[in-house]
């Protein structure tokens, strides 16, 4: 089976769909946990938590990782990508599933959880470069010589489908939601999302303060250089949006929120006091944005907060 690769504006949900019903038996229906945020230090109002934290390789990265590998055409020399770390973590895993070579790129940046979970799962592996932009040049390198098949982070019309999917499987999870808080880095998530929801509930884009790549590109009208720093760089801090991604945001995606490196690092206690869920700083950015009080949903908004990812090293919380 396979499905029609999409290109820009056409993530449709028709093509999620095919890609979900691929990609099922390979992943988790990862789970909801209501929760009242006044035991997490915020104001009392019940939100729903959905954790794909607990998804496989600890990210959302392996529903894009999986549509990917079983929609295209891969050589014997195996697939390339270059990641912050959890996209290397999915498409190692992926690749081990299905029995694939697979070289990750990763920058120094990397956390050492994230670059031990990737040579777990058996992929190649080479750290250089500060930033995932010096990664991605490094694996585009790699792939014009060598024939593997590049597996984008975010910017590639197949990712998209695969985060998609998330998408659909909230929807099912939480069907009377109306608002959907998300991370944001390169926007491969998000924008997989949106393409699902198309309008129907309100997406909150939530990304750090030391990288608004959505929000200068809100800003400036078009994808564009910048910061990409913060504590939740190895995996929100690309140099730009993904080109697939930004038309689909400016239509279907709130203007972003931006949120600190402390209320980053608040979330992510909050998250082990009141839930006991280990989550990274990027994983704990949505929720961030409520518990800072950056947004502030109205009385009747049923909102929920994607937690998204778990990979980082054990935290001394006190």
């Amino acid at each position: 089976m396979s499905i029609e690769t999409p290109t820009a504006f056409e993530v449709t949900p028709e093509r999620i769909a095919q890609a979900e019903a691929l990609i099922r038996p390979f992943i988790r229906h990862t789970p909801v946990m209501r929760v009242d945020l006044k035991n997490f230090g915020g104001t009392a109002r019940p939100v729903d938590l959905k954790l794909e934290l607990l998804q496989h390789s600890g990210s959302f990265k392996v529903r894009g990782a999986f549509t990917s590998l079983l929609t295209r055409d891969i050589p014997a020399v195996g697939v390339v990508a270059a990641s912050g770390g959890n996209h290397g973590a999915a498409v190692a895993y992926a690749a081990r599933e299905r029995g694939v070579p697979a070289l990750i790129f990763v920058p120094s940046v990397a956390s050492q959880a994230k670059i031990d979970l990737i040579r777990s799962y058996g992929a190649e592996l080479v750290v250089g470069g500060e930033r995932y932009a010096d990664a991605l040049a490094a694996s585009e390198t790699y792939a014009a010589a060598s024939g593997a098949l590049p597996i984008h982070a975010y910017d590639q019309a197949e990712t998209l489908t695969g985060q998609g999917t998330l998408g659909k499987e909230i929807e099912e999870d939480l069907p009377d939601m109306t608002t959907l808080l998300v991370a944001v880095g390169g926007g491969g998530l998000i924008g997989g999302i949106a393409s699902w929801f198309r309008g129907r509930v309100k997406i909150v884009a939530v990304e750090s303060d030391g990288a608004p790549t959505l929000d200068h590109a809100f800003k400036a009208g078009k994808p564009v250089d910048a910061p990409a720093g913060g504590i939740a760089a190895d995996s929100l801090a690309p140099k730009q949006v993904g080109q697939l991604m930004f038309p689909i945001a400016k239509k279907y995606v709130e203007p972003p929120v931006l949120v600190s490196d402390d209320e980053i690092l608040t979330a992510q206690k909050a998250l082990w006091a009141g839930a006991r869920l280990v989550a990274e700083p990027g994983g704990a950015a949505a929720l961030a944005a409520l518990l800072s009080g950056k947004y502030v949903p109205k009385q009747d908004e049923k909102v929920c907060v994607l937690v998204c990812g778990s990979n980082t090293t054990a935290v001394k919380f006190g």
